[in-house]
């Protein structure tokens, strides 16, 4: 396809990465809440959330996990990956108006199956509010 840059395997390597960043928006939560039919009231009620331990309204922790994955299929390795698999560990809460920054390093490469190993963070300024382990088949130029 004309214009689409890829990242093919063969041009990836260990300790390479990519980073993308969003500025999360009241429209972002209320559209990943109509879109995944996750209305928690601490995504979406002030007063609900006021009251729980993060005195507030919070994102959707998935929400990061979906900011993951429009690094790997946008931007690096970019267009053509396919989510193999994905762990998530939440460590602190996103709030509207937070910039994430995503950022996945690969940690490995399995060339007979074509897949990429990462190593994936989600920071809100320097605190690390995600982390996990990603598996990509990345394709390939043969």
């Amino acid at each position: 396809m004309e214009g689409i840059v890829h990242t093919y395997f063969e041009d990836l390597e260990v300790g390479q990465s990519g980073s993308l960043g969003k500025t999360i928006s009241e429209a972002d939560i209320l559209m990943f809440a109509g879109v995944s039919g996750d209305t928690n009231p601490a995504h979406m009620d002030e007063e609900y959330a006021a009251g729980t331990l993060f005195k507030g309204r919070i994102a959707h922790g998935m929400l990061s996990g979906a900011i993951i994955s429009a690094l790997f299929g946008t931007k690096f390795p970019g267009p053509g990956c396919i989510y193999v698999s994905q762990t998530l560990r939440f460590k602190a809460p996103v709030r509207i108006g937070d910039t994430i920054r995503v950022r996945a390093e690969v940690t490995e490469l399995v060339p007979a199956k074509k897949f990429a190993v990462f190593k994936t963070t989600a920071s809100v300024k320097d605190k690390v509010v995600a982390d996990g382990e990603a598996t990509l088949m990345v394709p390939s130029r043969g």
